[in-house]
């Protein structure tokens, strides 16, 4: 693993997160999109080398609305960046890691991902994350 990629944030509205958030950290988030597959609305702020990820839920079976009818809002995972997303999952795996996702799938901010289950990381819900190749 390369570094800390970004934080995520879980939040009900979107909108109103991004003006605190544009408040708090005295810049506007850099992109806004959603992103299908996961279903959630996604926007994004750099803060020197670090990015903060805020996630709203586009549908109440979203693992976002979920997430945030049992837990409330706040940190949902942290991503470590990687060069080789599959070469990692597999040595995880090997390790005694257990995967959400076996193969990497699209996510937000032209990258692809992949999730490990918390149950086999204290808790913490980990994403994987690699460049797309353009």
């Amino acid at each position: 693993m390369k570094k800390i990629e970004h934080i995520g944030i879980a939040v009900k509205d979107l909108k109103a997160a991004n003006k605190l958030y544009s408040k708090l950290l005295n810049t506007s988030p850099y992109k806004i999109e959603e992103v299908d597959s996961e279903n959630v609305n996604t926007s994004f702020f750099k803060i020197g080398e670090s990015k903060i990820e805020l996630l709203e839920g586009t549908s109440s079976d979203s693992p976002i609305s979920k997430f945030i009818e049992k837990k409330g809002e706040g940190v949902h995972h942290i991503a470590f960046e990687v060069d080789d997303i599959e070469k990692e999952i597999k040595r995880l795996t090997k390790e005694g890691f257990r995967m959400i996702h076996e193969r990497p799938k699209d996510g937000a901010d032209n990258k692809i991902i992949a999730f490990l289950h918390p149950k086999s990381t204290s808790g913490v819900l980990i994403e994987l994350c690699q460049e797309k190749v353009r």
